[in-house]
């Protein structure tokens, strides 16, 4: 699995991870590691850089666990948003594992949607914060789920 992938710099934000070979869909690309830790935790750790604290490397489990790719993490921390995403991840036993959605080209970039979750209300000024970059023809124009 993690041969089959690689972390280049991506024209939607930053770094992406690429495909090096054709996929399936429903291949199992890589799983999203990292330091498994609590809520308070990631939020006590909130933000991983202060010149940029809308990027981090949190993957939500569930209510009380996260990964924080930040710490033994791998090329996955890399995987950016879209709206319109080739890939997706999937919870077992506690692992995020992410999955193609559909045929991925070699070369292609692996995407998928972060639908991130905020407690404060989705106002224009927080969707203006998480702005989507994917140039996807649907674009919500952000990263949250609203």
């Amino acid at each position: 699995m993690a041969n089959d992938i690689e972390v280049l710099s991506s024209a939607v934000h930053g770094k992406g991870v690429f495909a090096l070979r054709h996929m399936a869909a429903g291949e199992r690309v890589v799983e999203y590691v990292g330091e498994i830790i609590s809520m308070a935790e990631a939020q006590r750790r909130h933000p991983h850089d202060p010149n940029n604290p809308e990027h981090t490397f949190y993957f939500h489990i569930d209510d009380t666990r996260v990964i924080d790719g930040l710490y033994g993490g791998n090329a996955s921390r890399w995987i950016n948003h879209s709206c319109r995403p080739n890939c997706e991840p999937v919870e077992i036993d506690g692992r995020i594992f992410i999955h193609t959605r559909r045929q991925v080209w070699r070369g292609e970039e692996l995407t998928f949607n972060y639908g991130l979750v905020s407690d404060e209300p989705v106002t224009d000024e927080l969707k203006a914060k998480y702005v989507c970059r994917c140039g996807a023809k649907k674009c919500k124009g952000t990263l949250l789920n609203d």
